[in-house]
């Protein structure tokens, strides 16, 4: 994500706090005034350079949770997509580094090592090219839940996790994770706990991406121990113990899950270090698939945090005026994510193996027009590839690229008439050349791409668009789905390392197009045993501009999205990750102005 711009009604809400500090909100007729309220402290935010009233402790924060990520297993070691359901409860090695002033890192998009932080390891050094050293962090406790009981983590604990997820040691006969991702790519010989605080990783060989993954990859999230032995997995959400801010403590399947405040976390504001996270008593995540129903909720108070690591950013022009009519009081922060309009293509079939057919399906649309209609001029039509533009510099960006790619990428329909003719697809008596399917979640708005359907029968293509529910997932990794598919691009997350390692034809995890080449693979394999960061910068760069070149994903528009908060909510300026896909960790570092919302009829 970047170019991240507050839409914040800064005169509106300024007048919510000076209401809710003097006293002065008006009771209707015959109501008894509201005492006045005490004056807040102010302190300063080093990250934003701004003032804002004291974090304080207490109170439900409410926000949402898609359907999609409902599962009634929570080990990721059979589920990776649990890792929504689990990450406030389960924690890794180090993470984003939340203190970092905004105008470094803005936080919307994966931090890179330099911009990560300590966790459960309080530090950690590579003294030569294999060798990787953890320092657990002292003094970090398990939730006082049986059969933890509280106890301290130790090295044991993460040799455990690691080998469980890696297959090595005592988990060598189990092999690694059937869904685990970058982790498994690196060669890791050996881990070992040389004391009740140190572990030790040896490589095979050397990688520059392995400190990154061993520290900030999910699959470093640690498991406990003794729920597995007794076990034998960590499936069963009600046992499930982990050192981080919330326990989980509740879930009503297709109504909400419900986190509790671990009291003995072990961590601290990294902004204010003086203060023990989490904020929050309790965090309420509620499943609204309805955005009326979600809408509702936010103007009654009974929504606190809308959009951003939240699902359901707002995203519809309409909308956003809507709220900022009938709402000015509601803080909007704008943003722009990722893709996700776009679609990659089964290039394993007729008649999408051909490039000429996939870059007609491309120029057919007219992405700037639909920008600035539909969209009202809030999306972004700039074709990207894989790698988001939030990696600066690990991307070629659309202005650098050659005329004649540029031209495939551009609004042209008699040239897209053109190659389908070359390619054999002439139009038929009914002025239709052939017909492919566009499958997508069912849940999504699903107006752009019924205007990009229109498009593509102005050059001769039938686009059937055909939901899809919790099947899409296994068609998409299996690439057992027809023509096309919902496949979002120009991603900020994961590290574009990950990014463009999911396209090798030996990828089991992201190679949704069936996409198998020998050249691809070769620069796949350069940028694994890359000495440089710089020489694994340009060859990431050479990876994606192939992927582009070679029309594997059909690109559109990034429409902004908008996070809502209630003005009670701070601590809060517009991040939308902490560290990859585990940002409800934020949550814990969110408080909640009481005062203000009781005075506010909340």
């Amino acid at each position: 994500m970047h170019n991240i711009a507050s839409i914040t009604r800064t005169f509106a809400v300024a007048m919510v706090l000076v209401v809710a500090a003097t006293g002065i909100w008006a009771s209707p007729a015959g109501e008894e005034e509201p005492a006045a309220a005490t004056e807040k402290e102010m302190v300063l935010d080093p990250a934003t350079g701004k003032m804002v009233t004291a974090p304080e402790y207490g109170g439900t924060l409410t926000s949402l949770f898609h359907p999609g990520w409902e599962s009634e297993h929570a080990d990721m070691w059979h589920f990776r997509s649990v890792i929504h359901q689990v990450q406030l409860v389960v924690e890794r090695m180090g993470g984003g580094n939340w203190a970092l002033p905004r105008d470094e890192f803005s936080f919307t998009s994966v931090p890179n090592l330099p911009q990560c932080t300590g966790k459960l390891a309080e530090s950690w050094e590579q003294p030569d090219a294999t060798t990787i050293v953890l320092h657990i962090r002292r003094g970090v406790k398990w939730q006082n839940r049986p059969p933890m009981n509280g106890r301290e983590l130790v090295a044991d604990d993460v040799v455990f996790n690691f080998s469980r997820n890696l297959g090595l040691g005592d988990f060598a006969a189990d092999g690694p994770s059937p869904v685990i991702s970058v982790l498994g790519s690196v060669p890791i010989e050996s881990i070992t706990a040389t004391d009740s605080h140190t572990v030790v990783f040896t490589l095979q060989q050397p990688m520059l991406a392995a400190l990154y993954h061993i520290i900030a990859d999910i699959y470093g999230n640690q498991y406990p121990p003794e729920v597995i032995r007794q076990d034998g997995d960590a499936k069963d959400w009600s046992k499930l113990v982990g050192t981080g801010p919330f326990m989980w403590t509740g879930w009503v399947e297709g109504s909400s899950l419900t986190y509790t405040k671990n009291p003995d976390y072990w961590g601290h504001d990294e902004k204010f270090p003086e203060n023990r996270l989490p904020y929050v008593d309790e965090l309420k995540l509620l499943i609204m698939p309805e955005e009326a129903t979600r809408l509702a909720a936010l103007r009654s108070g009974q929504l606190d945090f809308l959009g951003g690591f939240a699902p359901y950013g707002i995203g519809a022009a309409t909308t956003i005026e809507n709220l900022e009519r009938t709402n000015p009081e509601l803080n909007l922060f704008r943003y722009f994510n990722r893709g996700d309009n776009s679609s990659a293509f089964n290039i394993t079939e007729p008649p999408f193996d051909d490039i000429r057919v996939r870059s007609a399906m491309q120029m057919a649309l007219d992405l700037e027009t639909v920008a600035n209609t539909y969209f009202k001029g809030l999306a972004d039509p700039t074709p990207r590839g894989e790698v988001g533009a939030s990696f600066v510099g690990y991307a070629v960006p659309f202005a650098e690229w050659p005329a004649e790619l540029k031209a495939t990428y551009n609004y042209d329909p008699e040239g897209a008439d053109k190659l389908l003719d070359e390619a054999g697809y002439p139009r038929g008596a009914d002025g239709v050349r052939f017909k492919t399917v566009l499958n997508d979640a069912a849940w999504r708005d699903l107006s752009y791409q019924e205007i990009a359907i229109q498009y593509w029968g102005d050059i001769g293509v039938d686009v059937e668009l055909n939901l899809v529910g919790a099947e899409l997932g296994p068609m998409m990794q299996e690439v057992t789905y027809e023509g096309m598919v919902l496949y979002p691009t120009g991603k900020s997350s994961p590290l574009p390392v990950t990014l463009v390692g999911w396209h090798a034809s030996d990828s089991s995890y992201n190679n949704i197009t069936g996409h198998d080449s020998p050249e691809y693979d070769a620069i796949i394999a350069a940028i694994a045993s890359a000495q440089t960061i710089e020489e694994q910068r340009l060859l990431i760069r050479e990876a994606d501009l192939y992927l582009i070149e070679n029309h594997l994903f059909l690109w559109g528009p990034i429409a902004s999205q908008s996070v809502v908060t209630q003005p009670w909510i701070l601590g809060y300026s517009g991040e939308t990750r902490l560290g990859d896909v585990d940002s409800y960790a934020t949550f814990a570092r969110l408080w909640i102005d009481q005062e203000m919302k009781a005075s506010m009829g909340n």
